[in-house]
């Protein structure tokens, strides 16, 4: 009798918040998982706690050249992929009274440009794997136009139209596309936000919540559901009614250039 062969994952942001926690329940289960980030330390020790399942693969997910060989690299060791996690991004303040467009160009080339080159280089992966799987990461932010938000909030909108448009053409080909929409978690990028984070989550407990949802392969896995609840309804209001709900949220005083 045969064994079914070990899933193959690929995790991006695999070194620190949600990407670290998923990564360790995916090798929980045996499974095998290639994991991306600039920070190489923390992929090779996971690849010495988990010998024989982790394929390294750092790098800088926004140079295209380089995902191009993450993907012959894996292609080479594995030749094809069961599950693409795209968990790695960014997120950056704007200031409209200082307004910064090379902000506005670093989200987005991190958080969509970026995954669009880890598409291009794992969609020949997942057409030859099993039953395949691509889940993007996008964000509650998307539902609901806040302040400061304007770079995050389009990179993510833009990924989350860039995915459900993507799942359509996919869908004949039977690779199923489950987008994440977290609310506010509690990471090390958002240790200097400014204000407070309602109903936020530790990493531990979302990444949790994302693992147990994802063997569903649901269209979308938005969470914590009390978060959904309130931002849900308010997305559906009419746009000046937004406008005045987000009005209370803006800074009055905005930081000078250069300091935090």
């Amino acid at each position: 009798m045969s064994r079914t062969p070990p899933r193959r994952y690929w995790l991006t942001g695999a070194s620190s918040g949600i990407g670290a926690a998923l990564a360790e329940k995916i090798l929980k289960t045996g499974a095998h998982l290639a994991v991306s980030s600039r920070s190489v330390a923390p992929l090779k020790v996971l690849s010495q706690r988990y010998p024989g399942q982790v394929l390294v693969a750092a790098g800088d997910l926004t140079n295209s050249q380089t995902v191009r060989e993450i993907g012959e690299q894996i292609a080479d060791d594995w030749g094809s992929l069961d599950t693409v996690i795209l968990n790695a991004g960014t997120c950056e303040y704007v200031d409209a009274k200082q307004f910064d467009a090379s902000i506005v160009e670093h989200v987005v080339r991190t958080n969509l440009l970026a995954s669009s080159y880890c598409i291009e280089a794992a969609l020949p992966l997942l057409r030859a794997g099993t039953a395949p799987h691509m889940v993007p990461m996008a964000s509650a932010v998307t539902y609901l136009p806040l302040p400061k938000a304007e770079a995050c909030g389009a990179s993510k909108a833009g990924l989350r139209h860039l995915f459900e448009s993507l799942r359509i053409e996919l869908a004949p080909e039977g690779i199923e596309v489950t987008v994440i929409s977290p609310g506010f978690i509690e990471t090390l990028l958002t240790t200097k936000d400014d204000f407070s984070m309602p109903l936020s989550w530790p990493v531990a407990k979302a990444a949790q919540y994302i693992f147990e949802k994802l063997k569903d392969r649901p269209l979308e896995i938005a969470f914590p559901a009390a978060f959904m609840a309130t931002l849900w309804p308010l997305s559906r209001l009419p746009d000046q009614v937004k406008l005045e709900i987000g009005k209370p949220m803006a800074r009055s005083r905005p930081p000078l250039k250069g300091q935090p």
